[in-house]
């Protein structure tokens, strides 16, 4: 008896959200019928249109004030916003929104993917979607041109792919862009990186020393970066070259933030990363940081760092230190020019200084897992000097720990000596505060 009473009450709930739906759709064409489209229409107006139809609904199916609150807000956000995404996106604990197709939608949160209960109405509403998405920042995507990258009014980042591509229907992929960017002491609070690290860290961004961070996806490069770039002295021109923005170095007054334009910017050519790093080499910058190498692009920025512009920064793909740097001899190959691997070793092993390697443990923490200093080169092979590396000890309460063992001195201290700050490492290298 129980089953069955429970089986009807969870049918009862599918007609009933099945008609809460088909209501929501008629409300929404209702207000979309009044509206004097030859004119802007307010978010106050359209609210109160809003606030009117509900109310009348609301008497007929006697509503509570929450549902009818509820109610109000999903046409709001329908014709203002991104539909039922806002709800996603109104949680600032939220870092991933995932679209396939209009019935599947997964979220991430604390570094755990869900799926949600909630999905479009139909594959038109989530192109519409797309639409308003794509069309706010100038570009198009189409059939003929289903890629495109694009992001949000508060900078986060949005990839979408449609048909016939994506074969089950549009792909949209949101990655959270946080607008109190997170620093490095929150990062020692979250036990990702130890304070030891973090100072060593900030002195050799504060010389001059040119750092490349590495990690796998999601392993949190780009915040890394950002705590890095913190510690960037104000007093510097910096370029920063992006595909989608996301650096926030508010401390800088002297930046020049630069942006990719894509296939799908209108009828206007696309500029690469590879354009922007040529134009920034021209705008007198002290340093120049790239948002990530995937491609050609690393040969330029090689170049651009080899030819002055110490305080260099940029991150890449790579599951360790040595995938890396063989994926940057790869990348540097397909800049175009026909380097043997031994030039290529040398741009390399001259333009970088230190490897910082980033890992997305089992438990889904985020650490500092190496850093390593690019020590020059022997017998046509890049060196590698280890200095700092994480060891596993355990887990505790479902979480890893461990510690950050010193392996090894900084062999190049010419940019510390000619900042003045070679004391100030020995001391942090010896442990002393």
């Amino acid at each position: 008896m129980g089953g069955r009473e429970e089986t009807r009450q969870e049918e009862g709930n599918r007609r009933q959200a099945a008609d809460d739906r088909e209501e929501f759709r008629r409300i929404r064409q209702e207000i979309f019928a009044r509206m004097d489209l030859t004119r802007e229409i307010s978010d106050e107006e359209l609210r109160h249109m809003i606030s009117r139809e509900v109310r009348g609904y609301a008497r007929q199916h006697s509503l509570s004030l929450e549902r009818r609150a509820h109610m109000e807000r999903q046409l709001f956000n329908s014709f203002r916003k991104l539909d039922i995404l806002q709800e996603l996106l109104d949680q600032p604990e939220i870092t991933e929104i995932l679209v396939n197709g209009y019935r599947k939608i997964f979220y991430e949160k604390q570094g755990r993917l869900y799926r949600w209960e909630k999905s479009f109405d139909s594959e038109e509403t989530l192109m519409n979607i797309i639409q308003t998405i794509v069309g706010k920042q100038n570009r198009r995507v189409n059939e003929a041109s289903p890629i495109v990258s694009s992001r949000l009014a508060d900078g986060s980042r949005v990839h979408i792919i449609l048909r016939p591509v994506s074969l089950d229907g549009a792909s949209l992929s949101i990655r959270r862009f946080s607008g109190d960017p997170i620093t490095m002491e929150r990062l020692i609070r979250m036990h990702s990186i130890s304070r030891q690290a973090a100072q060593m860290l900030e002195i050799l961004v504060q010389a001059g020393y040119n750092l490349f961070v590495s990690g796998g996806t999601g392993s949190g490069k780009t915040t890394f970066l950002n705590a890095l770039s913190r510690y960037i002295p104000e007093e510097e021109r910096v370029v920063t070259i992006e595909d989608a923005a996301e650096l926030q170095l508010k401390h800088v007054p002297n930046l020049v933030r630069l942006e990719t334009r894509g296939e799908g910017s209108g009828e206007a050519d696309p500029i690469t990363v590879r354009d922007l790093i040529r134009t920034a080499l021209r705008m007198r910058p002290d340093r120049i940081i790239v948002g990530e190498c995937r491609g050609g692009e690393t040969l330029d920025m090689l170049q651009a760092i080899n030819t002055g512009h110490s305080g260099s920064m940029s991150t890449g793909h790579g599951n360790s230190v040595a995938d890396m740097l063989s994926r940057l001899e790869t990348m540097t190959l397909m800049g175009g020019l026909e380097l043997p691997i031994p030039a290529v070793r040398g741009q390399i092993s001259h333009g970088l200084d230190l490897m910082v390697h980033l890992g997305r443990l089992r438990d889904h923490s985020r650490k500092l897992l190496d850093v390593q200093e690019i020590a020059g080169m022997e017998q046509g092979e890049i060196v590698l000097h280890p200095l700092l590396h994480f060891t596993e000890k355990g887990e505790r309460h479902g979480k890893i720990y461990g510690t950050w063992e010193q392996q090894g001195r900084l062999l190049h201290r010419e940019k510390l000596r000619a900042k003045g700050l070679e004391e100030a490492f020995r001391a942090v290298e010896q442990g002393k505060d």
